[in-house]
């Protein structure tokens, strides 16, 4: 099961509403779902509360440490209540993504992030779970740094609050360790649709394509 909860953004006024927070986005509305209170811990250097479930008790944290040291805060309270890093649950912006996309997996890279590089590095495994929240690229690898720190259109953070919303329909599963279910819950709905294929050309009564005057003024002569 999962028993640490944790969603990676910086810590601020100024940064609550920009694409680098989702994580924390998320562990607010998981926060609601579970009727528990975040508060200020400085032993694991965060946000954190402690949910009792049937399941057993769970954590949820949202590091104060910037994202760039975001393991220091995970890795604590792994540490002192002995959770596996099998057993964490970090939710994050996710670049390679879309708004409106949602994805989990376990292990893997760090992909650049900052909060996952120092949460490999803390923990000293990737073999944690990660909830992947898409805010899309700029489309320029040098504007990277000031995009994930604005805030996204109203129509942008909308498509990801409705991938929270999803994602929370899964915490059922989680907390009772059935991954598989909740990946499938998780990954479940209308894939976005595919752009339509070219229409082929007409083939006349001699079976020949119709083409029209300008591709037939291009298409090469025999002999």
């Amino acid at each position: 099961m999962i028993r640490l909860f944790v969603g990676l953004g910086n810590p601020g006024t100024e940064y609550d509403d920009t694409r680098h927070n989702a994580g924390f986005w998320y562990i607010d509305q998981l926060a609601r779902r579970l009727n528990v209170h975040l508060a200020m811990d400085r032993s694991y250097h965060g946000f954190v509360a402690r949910a009792n479930t049937p399941q057993g008790p769970v954590w949820l944290l949202q590091p104060q440490t910037y994202m760039n040291l975001s393991g220091k805060s995970v890795a604590a309270l792994a540490r002192f209540f002995k959770i596996a890093p099998n057993e964490i649950l970090v939710a994050h912006d996710e670049l390679d993504m879309l708004p409106g996309q949602v994805k989990i997996k376990q292990g893997g890279g760090h992909a650049g992030h900052n909060g996952l590089r120092d949460t490999h590095a803390q923990l000293g495994s990737p073999d944690y779970w990660r909830l992947r929240l898409g805010i899309g690229h700029p489309g320029i690898k040098a504007e990277v740094a000031a995009y994930v720190l604005r805030k996204p259109p109203m129509s942008e953070r909308e498509l990801i609050e409705q991938c929270i919303d999803k994602a929370l329909q899964a915490t059922d599963a989680l907390l009772a360790g059935d991954m598989a279910k909740a990946t499938a819950a998780i990954h479940a709905g209308a894939q976005r649709p595919k752009p339509p294929k070219p229409a082929r050309p007409v083939a006349d009564a001699a079976g020949v394509a119709d083409l029209s005057a300008s591709e037939k003024s291009s298409t090469p002569k025999e002999g």
